[in-house]
C-alpha cells in the first residue's frame, strides 16, 4: 500500500539528469516542476541527441498536456525554466557524457534503449552514481530492483544502483491485482491491455518495425502487438506466477490507454461487493495510486491523471459467482511520470543511499 514519503531535509537539491527526452523524460521534469518539489529535486543536466531548439519547442508546446506551466528558453547550450539552467548534451552512447563531472545524485534513464545488464552497466562506469529506468529490465537479474511504488518501493535499501520503475501497464494493473488477490485470492488472470499509440508506430504505412504489424498506420487500424506485461505482474507479484496472461492492442488516440481485466476469484464475490471494496481503498490506503469513478467516462476524461489507475466502476461485470470483468483506466505517460518521480524521492531519502563521491 502507498505509505507517507521521508524526503531528505538537506538544503542543497538533489541533483538529477534525465537521460532520452521523450515523452516520459519531457513528462517527468514536467511532473516535478508541477509538484511543489523544486527546492529539493532539481534537473541538472539532459542528454538528448536532438538539437537543443526542438527541446526547447517540444518543452514549452505539448499537444498532449497542453503548455509547459513556466518560462521555457533555450540558452547557448542550456534549456532556461524559470531562470534555473539545464545543461543540455545530445551524446548518443552512455560514455559520451561527463556524468561525474555534473555531480550527480541520480540518472534517469528514458531514453527505452537499455535493457541488459552490460548495457546499464555503461553508465556506472561512466560515472552515474545511480540509475533510475523508465522501463523493464531484460531480465530481474538486470536490475538491482524493480519497483511498483505502492506495492514494493519500502522493499528499496538505498544501496541499490540501478531500479526500474517497471512499465506503464505494470504500475496500472499491480495495484489492482494486488488488493483484489489479499482480499479475494486471484486463480487465473487475464489481461487485454488497450494502448494508445506510441512512437514505434508509423503515421503512415512504412518500415518502422520488425514486428510487421508495426509497419502499418498507427492512426488508422487497431493493431494487435506483443507484450511482456504477464512477465512483468509476475516478478512483482510472484504469487501469481503462472495464473497471469496478456495481450496488447494498440489504438489510434494519442494518451490514455486501459485495461480490461478478466479474473477468476478464489471466493464468491458479486460486482457490486467489488466495486465497494476498489472505492474504499480509493478512498483509503491506496488513494494516491488508485481512483475509482463509476461516470459515464471516454478515455480522455483522464489525460493529465496522476493515479496509476482509475476503476471504471461503470463497467465491473460479474460472470457468475468467481469471474470479474474490470475496466482500468491510465494516463500512460502522466501516470508513469508520477511514479518515477515518487520512486525518486523514495529512493534518494533513503539513509543507505550512496553519496555522489561514492560512484
Amino acid at each position: 500500500m502507498a505509505g507517507p514519503n521521508v524526503v531528505s531535509t538537506r538544503t542543497t537539491p538533489i541533483r538529477i539528469a534525465i537521460n532520452g527526452y521523450g515523452r516520459i523524460g519531457r513528462c517527468f521534469l514536467r511532473a516535478l516542476h508541477e509538484s511543489g518539489l523544486r527546492d529539493r529535486f532539481r534537473v541538472v543536466a539532459i542528454n538528448e541527441p536532438a538539437d537543443l531548439a526542438s527541446i526547447a519547442y517540444l518543452t514549452r508546446f505539448d499537444s498532449t498536456h497542453g503548455r509547459f506551466p513556466g518560462r521555457v528558453m533555450a540558452d547557448d547550450d542550456a534549456l532556461l525554466i524559470d531562470d534555473e539552467m539545464i545543461a543540455v548534451s545530445h551524446a548518443t552512447t552512455p560514455e559520451g557524457v561527463d556524468w561525474a563531472g555534473l555531480e550527480l545524485d541520480l540518472v534517469v534513464e528514458c531514453s527505452g534503449q537499455y535493457g541488459d545488464r552490460d548495457a546499464l552497466q555503461r553508465f556506472l562506469d561512466a560515472g552515474c552514481p545511480r540509475l533510475l529506468l523508465s522501463q523493464p529490465g531484460n531480465s530481474a537479474a538486470d536490475v538491482d530492483a524493480t519497483v511498483v511504488f505502492g506495492i514494493n518501493h519500502a522493499s528499496l535499501s538505498g544501496s541499490e544502483r540501478l531500479v526500474s520503475n517497471a512499465s506503464c501497464t505494470t504500475n496500472a494493473v499491480v495495484p489492482v491485482l494486488d488488493l483484489l488477490h489479499r482480499e479475494l485470492g486471484l486463480e487465473q488472470v487475464l489481461l487485454t491491455t488497450l494502448h494508445s499509440a506510441m512512437n514505434d508506430q508509423p503515421l503512415i504505412d512504412g518500415y518502422h518495425h520488425s514486428d510487421l504489424r508495426r509497419t502499418r498506420s498507427a492512426m488508422q487500424s487497431i493493431i494487435p502487438v506483443s507484450t511482456g506485461l504477464a512477465r512483468g505482474v509476475e516478478r512483482l507479484l510472484p504469487e501469481l506466477a503462472g495464473r497471469v496472461h496478456a495481450k496488447a492492442i494498440r489504438v489510434p488516440t494519442h494518451n490514455v490507454s486501459a485495461i480490461d481485466m478478466v479474473l477468476t476469484l478464489s471466493r464468491d464475490a458479486s460486482a457490486a461487493q467489488i466495486n465497494a471494496l476498489l472505492k474504499q481503498a480509493a478512498d483509503g490506503p491506496y488513494t494516491a495510486l488508485i481512483a475509482w469513478s463509476d461516470e459515464t467516462h471516454a478515455s480522455i476524461d483522464f489525460n493529465h491523471d496522476a493515479h496509476s489507475a482509475i476503476v471504471d466502476g461503470s463497467q465491473t461485470r460479474s460472470c457468475g459467482p468467481r469471474m470479474v470483468n474490470l475496466l482500468v483506466w491510465f494516463d500512460n505517460e502522466w501516470g508513469f511520470a508520477n511514479r518515477m518521480l515518487d520512486v525518486t524521492r523514495h529512493w534518494l531519502s533513503l539513509p543507505g543511499k550512496r553519496s555522489r563521491t561514492d560512484a
